[in-house]
C-alpha cells in the first residue's frame, strides 16, 4: 500500500482571525512578557472554572510542581498518582523531593482507581494527583473520601462536570495546561488555580524571585508572556465552540463505530465528557503486543495519524509490575483524531479508513 501524500493529523490547534488580532494587539504594546494580559488571564480562567483565583505559569509540568510545592510537598513525602498518565506527574513531583507512588486506572474511564488509590495511602502521603484524560472526569467523589488533598491535572478536561459539579474546583488545587495541542492553545503554558487564597498566593511567590525582600530556594522563574496569555484569551472565549464540535464528532463516531469491535467512550453516570480525545479501546489486541502499533501503521499508511494516548505507562519506564488494567490500556488503547479545526470532510475519511481496518 502506498503512503498518501496528505496526512490528516492527530491534532491541530485551531487558530483564527480573532487569535491573530489579539497576539499582534500585544506586539504593538511592546509589553509582550508578564502583565496585563496575564493578569485578565488569570481572573478570566479562575472565573471559567469557577474558583477564587489562579496564577499563570510557564507550563503545566511548572504548575504541577509549584501546586505541590504548595501543599509543601517535600523529602520523605508521598505522591499517589495513576501509572496510565505522562511523565509529567512524575517528574513534577521529582523535582520537589518526594517519592511517587503509583497505582492502576479503571479500565473503563482510564482514569484513577480511587480502591487503588486508598489502597497505596501512607502516613506519608501528602496529596494525591488526578489527571482527569480525555476529557472524562475522574471519581472524585470517591477519592475525596479518602481525605488526602486533591490535586487535579485539568490539562485534558476542561468545561464538565462530575455529579454537577465543574471540574477544577473540587480539588485543593486544581492544574491546567495551555500547550499547542491541548483544549486552550496559548503554544505554551500552565496555570495554578485554587479556592484557598494562601496557596494560589504561595504559588504566586514561587513563580518568580525578583523584586522580593528574601531569598526563597524554592522560587523559580516560571512565568507566562502577555504574548501567550492573549493567545489564551481569545481561546478561552471561543471554548463554548470548541467543545459543541467535539460533542459533534464524538456522536458520529459513536455512531459509526458501534458495530466494530471497538469499546467507544462514555461517561458514566454523574459525569459528563469533553472528548479531549476520542480514545477507543480494541479486546482483540489485548494479547497482540504489536498489533496496536501496525494497526497505527496501517492507519498511517491511508492517512490518518493516529496515536497511543499514552506514550508508556509510568511503572514500564521505572521496572514495576502489578499495573493489569494500565497495560492492557497501553496494548489495546487507540486515539483517534478528534478537535474542533477537523472538517466533516476529515471526519469521513476517518471513519472510511477505521471501517476498512476495524473488525
Amino acid at each position: 500500500m502506498n503512503t498518501v501524500a496528505t496526512i490528516i493529523p492527530h491534532s491541530r490547534p485551531a487558530i483564527d482571525e480573532e487569535d491573530l488580532r489579539a497576539t499582534a494587539e500585544v506586539l504593538r504594546s511592546g509589553q509582550i512578557a508578564q502583565g496585563p494580559w496575564v493578569e485578565r488571564f488569570e481572573r478570566d480562567m479562575a472565573s471559567f472554572v469557577g474558583v477564587r483565583g489562579g496564577v499563570a505559569v510557564s507550563s503545566g509540568t511548572a504548575a504541577l510542581e509549584l501546586a505541590l510545592r504548595a501543599l509543601d510537598v517535600g523529602a520523605g513525602d508521598e505522591v499517589i498518582m495513576p501509572s496510565y498518565v505522562c511523565p509529567a506527574p512524575w517528574l513534577a513531583t521529582q523535582r520537589v523531593g518526594a517519592e511517587a507512588r503509583l497505582v492502576d486506572i479503571d479500565l473503563d474511564t482510564f482514569n484513577i482507581d480511587p480502591i487503588a488509590a486508598c489502597q497505596a495511602v501512607t502516613k506519608r502521603t501528602r496529596a494525591i494527583i488526578v489527571p482527569h484524560l480525555f476529557g472524562l472526569p475522574a471519581d472524585l467523589t470517591a477519592l475525596e473520601q479518602i481525605g488526602i488533598p486533591l490535586i487535579e491535572d485539568c490539562a485534558q478536561t476542561l468545561g464538565v462536570t462530575e455529579q454537577g459539579r465543574p471540574i477544577g474546583t473540587v480539588g485543593r488545587l486544581t492544574v491546567c495546561s495551555f500547550y499547542a495541542t491541548k483544549l486552550l492553545c496559548a503554544g505554551e503554558g500552565g496555570m495554578v488555580l485554587s479556592n484557598v487564597k494562601g496557596d494560589f498566593e504561595r504559588v504566586r511567590s514561587l513563580r518568580e524571585y525578583d523584586g522580593t525582600s528574601t531569598l526563597n530556594p524554592s522560587s523559580c522563574n516560571a512565568k507566562l508572556t502577555d504574548l501567550q496569555a492573549a493567545l489564551g484569551l481569545s481561546q478561552l472565549g471561543r471554548f463554548p465552540d470548541f467543545h459543541e464540535r467535539r460533542q459533534i464528532l464524538a456522536e458520529a463516531y459513536g455512531v459509526a463505530l458501534s458495530s466494530k469491535a471497538a469499546v467507544c467512550p462514555t461517561a458514566p453516570p454523574g459525569r459528563t465528557h469533553g472528548y479531549y480525545r476520542y480514545v477507543v479501546r480494541l479486546p482483540h489486541l489485548r494479547t497482540n503486543s504489536d498489533g496496536l502499533m501496525r494497526l497505527i501503521s496501517a492507519l498511517e499508511q491511508q492517512g490518518i495519524h493516529c496515536r497511543k494516548p499514552v506514550f508508556r505507562p509510568l511503572h514500564r519506564y521505572l521496572g514495576q509490575s502489578g499495573f493489569p488494567n494500565s497495560d492492557e490500556a497501553d496494548r489495546t488503547a487507540l486515539s483517534i483524531p478528534l478537535y474542533p479545526d477537523l472538517t466533516d470532510d476529515e471526519a469521513r475519511q476517518i471513519l472510511q479508513s477505521l471501517d476498512e481496518v476495524f473488525p
